[in-house]
């Protein structure tokens, strides 16, 4: 039986805070331009290398090395649209990026899973991609699905698999492209039109999205870079996002960091522009640091890099992915999750992303357990209760049933009480006994909960012409795959 899919809720953002002057901006800009002209990055593409002699950036052809001039960059991010919109499967999921809203998505590209069942980890596939994306058509604080996890059952036409079980199983707009090889990426296109119903109308409302990973420091990788030419060709918009990690990939300071960080985003997204002007395209630096103890990653740093980051997005006028993030590297739920997805949710509308929040993940992004997705579902939706649920309304001082009571009464029989008592939404999650009595483990509610809505939400299927065109797909893309591993 299909279930209505409800309508989707994003933080407004005139509460955005800015952590630096427009100066400080335009120094760390300036220091991106520097670092583009003087030091140059690594782009192991020859087209890449191509097109960007044919615009006079000098190129290292034998070490694929280039440096762009200022005026070249400028050039280039000058034809970057500052707003475009992420098409859901119908109007009203579409997302318009314009830095007024902040929309909620999944974190993706994992690859374990606490089973909901056994609670044993194991590898993800495709079907924990198919649950989640179902599990998010239902969740109104989710507005952006990116797959939580990848499906390893289908090794290199993965990426497809992956935008299948987006686009057949949530209404909402997906993350379908993701770094891959060009020619499944050519195949995520060819899917992408097939939803969208031709090229023309795939340019003006793409239901997905796509997302290329730089290789820090100062790099990029020669499938992403190309499969991103592919879908700037087509229409699709594209995220490209830095990790620099501060210590190891990147210098051990914040402020150098964000600095390579931003000068692989722009590097790529310049690329982009000089081919492809106007090709909808945004943008993504999520610091991290080197544990100095044992070398290992930590995301989770109690510093307004996330804010910073979407500043110089917005600095370079384009959309930002990024911002608020409820992921955390703890390795299972408890303490350090819940202050992570705490911090995060609330960080969303002080930083002003448009797409941001990440949610659903643990291990660095790395792991799913299927329930943390309802449980930063209620922590987002708190969040979203605390900047937006309160209107000033000055009946509600009530100060005429104030004076009917008096002082030393109470308020219990009073028919404004009975009016108002139900204004408030409470946890679904909280204060649940059981048949004993006993407060019940949060957790515990919230894997019962995961397991009714897997159960119960089906959202509106595409018709079964299209779902057979898409299966069409797949077999071409997995016999090729197939020859590409022989």
């Amino acid at each position: 039986m299909v279930s209505f899919t409800p309508d989707i809720l994003s933080f407004h953002t005139d509460r955005r805070i800015n952590i630096l002057s427009s100066e400080q901006v335009e120094t760390l800009k300036s220091g991106t331009l520097q670092v583009l002209a003087e030091v140059g990055v690594h782009f192991p593409s020859r087209r890449a290398l191509g097109i960007f002699a044919d615009h006079s950036a000098w190129v290292d052809w034998e070490r694929e090395i280039v440096k762009i001039p200022p005026d070249l960059v400028e050039k280039g991010m000058s034809t970057a649209p500052r707003t475009f919109t992420l098409a859901g499967r119908e109007p009203r999921f579409d997302l318009l990026l314009d830095g007024k809203r902040s929309y909620l998505a999944t974190d993706g590209c994992g690859v374990k899973v606490f089973d909901i069942e056994s609670q044993q980890l194991r590898p993800s596939k495709k079907d924990d991609v198919a649950t989640m994306a179902r599990v998010c058509d239902s969740l109104p604080m989710v507005s952006f699905f990116w797959p939580l996890v990848s499906a390893q059952d289908h090794g290199l036409a993965a990426p497809l698999h992956e935008c299948h079980a987006g686009l057949t199983n949530t209404l909402k707009h997906v993350r379908g492209g993701t770094t891959a090889i060009p020619q499944i990426a050519r195949h995520i296109v060819e899917m992408a039109t097939v939803v969208a119903g031709s090229q023309e109308a795939l340019r003006q409302r793409p239901p997905i999205c796509a997302n290329i990973c730089t290789i820090a420091p100062l790099g990029h990788d020669q499938d992403g870079i190309e499969a991103g030419l592919i879908y700037a060709e087509a229409g699709i918009p594209t995220s490209y996002m830095a990790m620099p990690t501060m210590g190891s990939t990147a210098p051990a300071t914040p402020l150098g960091a964000l600095t390579t960080g931003d000068a692989e985003v722009v590097s790529a997204m310049v690329l982009v522009q000089l081919l492809y002007p106007g090709a909808p395209v945004f943008h993504s630096v999520l610091v991290s640091l080197m544990d100095p103890r044992t070398g290992g990653y930590i995301s989770d740093l109690p510093l307004p890099l996330n804010y910073i980051a979407v500043q110089l997005a917005h600095a370079w006028k384009v959309p930002s992915l990024g911002g608020g993030s409820l992921s955390s590297d703890a390795q299972d739920i408890g303490w350090q999750s819940g202050t992570s997805s705490g911090m995060g949710a609330l960080q969303v509308a002080l930083a002003g992303g448009e797409v941001c929040g990440y949610l659903g993940m643990l291990g660095g992004s790395m792991i799913l357990s299927p329930e943390q997705i309802i449980l930063d579902h209620e922590i987002s939706q708190n969040a979203f209760d605390l900047l937006h649920g309160f209107e000033f309304k000055e009946e509600d001082i009530a100060l005429d049933v104030i004076a009917a009571v008096g002082p030393g009464d109470h308020y219990l029989l009073q028919k404004h009480t009975r009016q108002h008592i139900r204004d408030f939404r409470l946890s679904g999650l909280l204060r649940q006994k059981d048949e004993g009595g006993k407060w019940r483990d949060p957790r515990q509610v919230a894997q019962e909960e995961f397991k009714r809505r897997t159960a119960s939400h089906q959202p509106e299927p595409l018709n079964d012409d299209l779902l057979a065109e898409l299966d069409s797909i797949l077999q071409a893309a997995e016999m090729e795959s197939q020859q590409l591993r022989e």
